[in-house]
This record gives structure tokens, sequence and C-alpha cells, in this order.
């Protein structure tokens, strides 16, 4: 799957698998995530989730491939936090703070530089 297809970044599903899809800064939630959110809310029973063994290798796989794309979505916006928070002069020691990693390890990071 390409990394520019629009998904879910709750559910890992794309555009195409579900009615709606709302972006937010940096992430994306489907119609069937925010009813289950609503159902949370409001205290109502969930519905169980079915198990992994139950799945079959192909549904499987499109899980897993579905989670690894939400991973770059993720890993985007994070990335654009950090490019602002630089602009704004914080430091690479405050940025990996919050990430639970050192400065060093942030800046090889998201750096951009070799």
């Amino acid at each position: 799957m390409s990394d520019n297809v629009l998904r879910c970044s709750f559910c890992g599903k794309v555009r195409d698998e579900v009615e709606h899809l709302i972006a937010g800064p940096g992430v994306f939630i489907c119609n069937e995530c925010v009813e289950l959110c609503e159902r949370v809310m409001s205290d109502k029973p969930l519905p169980s989730f079915p198990p992994l063994d139950g799945k079959t290798d192909e549904e499987l796989l499109a899980d897993m491939a579905r989670l690894d794309a939400s991973r770059g979505q993720v890993e985007a916006a994070v990335q654009d936090r950090v490019l602002r928070l630089r602009s704004r002069s914080v430091t690479w020691a405050r940025i990996g703070e919050a990430l639970g990693i050192s400065r060093q390890s942030a800046w090889e990071r998201y750096s951009g530089e070799e």
C-alpha cells in the first residue's frame, strides 16, 4: 500500500473502507471509530473485538499493513511538531525529554542532518 493513502489513525482502515474520514491536526478518524467513541462516552456496552486467532492469514496481513501505514501518519505528525518547536527555538533536550528519549536521539531522529 502507498504511504500517501489516507487512513484512520485509530483502526487503520483506508478512506475507501469507511463512509467518512475526518481529518484532524496530523491524524484522521473514521465514522466507525467516532461511533465507538460515542458508545464509550455514553457508557453503552461496547462490541467485543474478534480474537486474532479467528482471523485468516489474509486478514492478519491486511491488519498488519494498515497498522504499519498508520505509523507513517503519526511519524509525519510528530516530525511536523518537532519542526515547529525548533522554529520557536525549543531545545533538542526539551524535545527529547517530551518524547522520552535523549537530546542526541531526538536530534538524530528528527533533525534531518547527518
